[in-house]
């Protein structure tokens, strides 16, 4: 199953089961630096004075609450998956639900514009992001956060599948953010799952909704696998 099928999409998303399962493997990477702080990292640069922000792909709204802490910053977070909408607002940031290929937002009405994790679940990635780029005012930001083709390609491998390879990735994120954008500049991080047992490591496989359910050879005691992510800028 395409990882942009709307299908799949409206599946893997209707809860946070399968999301919560995923994120709980990840760590920072070996010299501590993790990809969601760089991202808000890379927000907080490019505020200057009271500043709008739109995010894009909100999940249960823990980034959402970081940068709505901001100082100055007045955000918007929406998502797809109503159930994400409703987990958003109950931390107190506005949220809504909307799809990235039609946001009801009038032309370049946000500073910055953070879509993490979620450009590869995109069904038309052109059009999606000319419409962040219709948002964004002149001298806006583009944040973007994705991962790369090898992305616990090991771990898919062994459970009889192959490596993701998606539309937006580390790969091809910055020749596709180029043509839209004259500054485009990208922090990638080596990042680690580590599961404490095969079967923690099973049911990440399974929360794809891939196929890999029971495919993963029994193994004893913890195991760590390579991630990549990739924290793009773009203006």
């Amino acid at each position: 199953m395409k990882l942009n099928d709307p299908a799949h999409v409206r599946e893997q998303y209707a809860t946070e089961a399968n999301l919560e399962t995923r994120r709980s493997v990840w760590h920072p990477t070996a010299d501590g630096l993790d990809p969601a702080t760089e991202a808000l990292r890379a927000i907080d640069r490019a505020l200057v004075g009271d500043a709008d922000i739109l995010e894009i792909g909100c999940g249960t709204g823990v980034m959402a609450e970081q940068i709505h802490a901001l100082p100055g910053v007045t955000l918007i977070a929406t998502d797809f998956s109503q159930r994400f909408v409703e987990l958003t607002t109950a931390r107190g940031v506005d949220a809504r639900q909307a799809d990235i290929c039609y946001l009801p937002f009038d032309d370049a009405s946000f500073d910055v514009v953070y879509a993490g994790w979620m450009l590869y679940h995109v069904r038309d990635l052109e059009r999606a992001l000319n419409e962040v780029r219709r948002v964004l005012r002149p001298g806006g930001t583009f944040v973007a956060v994705t991962n790369g083709n090898d992305h616990l390609a090991d771990l898919r491998v062994q459970a009889g599948g192959r490596p993701e390879v998606t539309q937006f990735s580390s790969e091809t994120g910055e020749s596709v953010l180029r043509r839209r954008f004259g500054d485009v500049r990208r922090h990638d991080l080596e990042t680690r799952a580590v599961f404490p047992d095969h079967a923690t490591a099973q049911a990440y496989l399974d929360s794809c909704g891939e196929g890999f359910a029971g495919k993963l050879p029994t193994f004893e005691g913890e195991r760590e696998y390579a991630g990549h992510v990739t924290v793009f800028e773009a203006r």
